[in-house]
Protein backbone atom coordinates (compact mmCIF):
# COMPACT_ATOMS: atom_id res chain seq x y z
CA UNK A 1 0.00 0.00 0.00
CA UNK A 2 2.88 2.43 0.80
CA UNK A 3 4.38 1.53 -2.32
CA UNK A 4 1.82 2.54 -4.16
CA UNK A 5 1.06 5.99 -2.69
CA UNK A 6 4.66 6.93 -3.26
CA UNK A 7 4.44 5.64 -7.01
CA UNK A 8 1.46 7.97 -7.48
CA UNK A 9 3.07 10.43 -5.18
CA UNK A 10 5.93 10.35 -7.93
CA UNK A 11 3.84 9.83 -11.02
CA UNK A 12 2.15 13.49 -10.18
CA UNK A 13 5.42 15.21 -9.71
CA UNK A 14 6.57 14.11 -13.23
CA UNK A 15 3.45 14.75 -14.52
CA UNK A 16 3.27 18.13 -12.99
CA UNK A 17 7.54 18.95 -14.06
CA UNK A 18 6.34 17.83 -17.80
CA UNK A 19 3.97 20.59 -17.75
CA UNK A 20 6.04 23.45 -16.42
CA UNK A 21 9.20 22.09 -18.72
CA UNK A 22 7.09 22.46 -21.57
CA UNK A 23 6.29 26.03 -20.97
CA UNK A 24 8.53 28.36 -23.08
CA UNK A 25 9.57 31.93 -22.20
CA UNK A 26 7.93 34.50 -23.66
CA UNK A 27 10.21 36.33 -26.48
CA UNK A 28 10.82 40.32 -26.13
CA UNK A 29 8.13 42.70 -26.27
CA UNK A 30 7.75 45.58 -28.37
CA UNK A 31 7.29 48.26 -26.43
CA UNK A 32 6.02 51.34 -27.93
CA UNK A 33 8.31 54.29 -27.47
CA UNK A 34 5.74 56.17 -25.37
CA UNK A 35 5.10 53.97 -23.21
CA UNK A 36 8.79 53.76 -22.46
CA UNK A 37 9.34 57.21 -21.36
CA UNK A 38 5.64 57.00 -19.06
CA UNK A 39 6.10 58.08 -16.14
CA UNK A 40 4.08 56.54 -13.34
CA UNK A 41 2.24 59.97 -12.16
CA UNK A 42 0.90 57.89 -8.60
CA UNK A 43 3.37 57.84 -5.96
CA UNK A 44 4.82 54.41 -5.10
CA UNK A 45 2.90 54.26 -1.56
CA UNK A 46 1.02 52.29 0.96
CA UNK A 47 -2.12 53.79 -0.09
CA UNK A 48 -1.73 52.53 -4.21
CA UNK A 49 0.11 49.35 -3.10
CA UNK A 50 -2.78 48.09 -0.85
CA UNK A 51 -4.98 49.28 -3.92
CA UNK A 52 -2.78 47.77 -6.51
CA UNK A 53 -2.95 44.53 -4.38
CA UNK A 54 -6.84 44.47 -4.92
CA UNK A 55 -6.70 45.03 -8.46
CA UNK A 56 -3.94 42.20 -9.01
CA UNK A 57 -5.76 40.03 -6.87
CA UNK A 58 -9.25 39.69 -8.87
CA UNK A 59 -7.47 40.34 -12.32
CA UNK A 60 -3.69 39.07 -12.25
CA UNK A 61 -3.24 36.41 -9.35
CA UNK A 62 -4.86 33.58 -11.23
CA UNK A 63 -1.83 33.25 -13.78
CA UNK A 64 1.02 35.45 -11.90
CA UNK A 65 0.45 33.82 -8.67
CA UNK A 66 -0.01 35.67 -4.95
CA UNK A 67 3.78 36.69 -5.13
CA UNK A 68 3.71 37.18 -8.86
CA UNK A 69 6.32 34.06 -9.10
CA UNK A 70 3.92 32.85 -12.26
CA UNK A 71 2.48 30.08 -10.58
CA UNK A 72 -1.02 31.29 -10.41
CA UNK A 73 -3.23 28.01 -10.19
CA UNK A 74 -4.16 28.94 -14.20
CA UNK A 75 -0.51 29.30 -14.65
CA UNK A 76 0.13 25.48 -16.23
CA UNK A 77 -2.35 25.77 -18.60
CA UNK A 78 -0.26 28.49 -20.55
CA UNK A 79 2.05 27.72 -23.49
CA UNK A 80 4.05 30.87 -22.11
CA UNK A 81 5.58 31.33 -18.39
CA UNK A 82 3.65 34.44 -17.08
CA UNK A 83 7.21 35.63 -15.52
CA UNK A 84 8.39 36.34 -12.59
CA UNK A 85 7.98 39.77 -10.63
CA UNK A 86 10.27 39.12 -8.23
CA UNK A 87 13.59 38.98 -10.72
CA UNK A 88 15.98 41.37 -11.45
CA UNK A 89 14.99 41.10 -15.20
CA UNK A 90 11.47 42.31 -14.16
CA UNK A 91 12.40 45.22 -11.79
CA UNK A 92 15.12 46.79 -14.61
CA UNK A 93 12.02 47.64 -16.35
CA UNK A 94 10.51 50.88 -17.03
CA UNK A 95 6.99 51.61 -14.91
CA UNK A 96 5.48 52.64 -18.54
CA UNK A 97 6.70 49.17 -20.56
CA UNK A 98 5.49 47.23 -17.25
CA UNK A 99 2.14 49.54 -17.83
CA UNK A 100 2.14 48.74 -21.11
CA UNK A 101 2.51 44.89 -20.81
CA UNK A 102 -0.16 44.14 -18.22
CA UNK A 103 -2.73 46.31 -19.80
CA UNK A 104 -2.16 46.36 -23.54
CA UNK A 105 -1.11 42.47 -23.11
CA UNK A 106 -0.13 40.46 -25.85
CA UNK A 107 -0.47 36.67 -27.21
CA UNK A 108 -2.25 34.68 -24.06
CA UNK A 109 -1.55 37.44 -21.86
CA UNK A 110 -5.23 39.07 -22.41
CA UNK A 111 -6.12 42.96 -22.43
CA UNK A 112 -7.42 45.28 -19.14
CA UNK A 113 -8.00 47.89 -21.00
CA UNK A 114 -11.22 47.51 -19.87
CA UNK A 115 -11.43 45.47 -17.14
CA UNK A 116 -9.26 48.08 -15.32
CA UNK A 117 -10.70 51.51 -17.06
CA UNK A 118 -9.05 53.74 -14.27
CA UNK A 119 -5.46 54.55 -14.82
CA UNK A 120 -4.99 55.23 -11.10
CA UNK A 121 -5.67 51.48 -10.41
CA UNK A 122 -3.50 50.59 -13.59
CA UNK A 123 -0.60 52.58 -12.34
CA UNK A 124 -1.55 50.99 -8.51
CA UNK A 125 -0.99 47.81 -10.05
CA UNK A 126 2.46 48.47 -11.25
CA UNK A 127 3.48 49.88 -7.44
CA UNK A 128 1.99 46.76 -6.44
CA UNK A 129 3.92 44.48 -8.89
CA UNK A 130 7.07 46.57 -7.94
CA UNK A 131 6.81 45.30 -4.28
CA UNK A 132 7.47 42.01 -5.06
CA UNK A 133 11.38 41.32 -4.46
CA UNK A 134 12.90 38.21 -4.24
Amino acid sequence: MKTIKIFTLIAIAIVGFAFTVQQKKAGPWEVPAEYKSMENPIADDQASIKKGKMVYMKHCRSCHGNQGLGDGPKAARLKTFPGDFSSAEFHAQKDGEILYKSIIGRDEMPNYEKKIPSKKDRWAVVNYMRSFKK
